[in-house]
């Protein structure tokens, strides 16, 4: 009995004196310096990519682009927008076309032009051109610089700015001003055999703000956006 006492206590006291199991660090959100884990958006593969990367990711199976870096995306995208804003007031305030016919001169804007169509009954097309040309990309315009102006100046994102991030998102696929810049060059050459066609600087005004536009979107880097937007960093 004393000996089996004196081995219990010898093992006892080994067991005390045995290191203690160091504890796991707790997993991070993600956006803090961690992997992330996201889905190929082709095949569907989990893909765990680096954080804090320039380089464009690909996926592992198919070699889907998952992400692209995009330098200095909040500055430009900004600095685009801010240009669009001034093309599209410039687009909307001056002469668009002027028809010059036996010496009679009539001069039209983007809106006035909406509102010939409304009073000839074309309640539909007014409505659409009104739509796609004026109040989407409109929307648009304000809603990168109410999204991307406190980003640069401030120290956090503005209130709503998730929301407005995803209307502006939604929105994209009605900005038709390419398809109204189309509709305008067609009606140049039909309408240059009646009358003669001067183009507005509205006209010129209104194609570089097509591209400026697409600039701003393709300049924008979305997980980058997200990830400033995320209020729980």
């Amino acid at each position: 009995m004393a000996f089996s006492r004196i081995l219990q206590i010898l093992c006892a006291t080994a067991a005390d004196s045995r290191p203690l199991p160091e504890k796991k660090p707790a997993a991070a959100p993600l956006g803090t310096g961690r992997p992330n884990v996201v889905a190929c958006h082709d095949c569907d593969l989990l893909n765990r990519l680096p954080a804090g990367t320039g380089a464009t990711l690909v996926c592992a199976r198919c070699g889907a682009v998952l992400r692209k870096h995009r330098t200095n995306s909040i500055d430009r995208s900004l600095a685009l927008a801010l240009a669009a804003l001034i093309f599209f007031i410039v687009s909307n305030s001056f002469p668009f076309l002027a028809m010059k016919s036996g010496g009679f001169i009539q001069e039209t804007t983007l809106l006035t032009g909406v509102r010939e169509l409304w009073e000839q009954e074309l309640y539909g097309l007014s409505s659409l051109v009104l739509l796609t040309c004026v109040l989407v990309p409109l929307a648009q315009i304000t809603g990168l610089l109410y999204i991307l102006a406190p980003l640069k100046w401030a120290a956090g994102p503005a209130p709503h700015a998730v929301r407005v991030f995803r209307l502006v998102q939604e929105v994209a696929p009605w900005g038709m001003m390419e398809v109204f810049m189309l509709g305008i060059l067609v009606a140049l050459v039909k309408l240059g055999k009646m009358a003669t066609i001067i183009p507005g600087i509205s006209v010129f005004s209104f194609g570089v703000l097509i591209f400026v536009m697409a600039a701003a979107f393709s300049s924008l880097d979305p997980p980058l956006l997200w990830d400033r937007l995320d209020l729980r960093r």
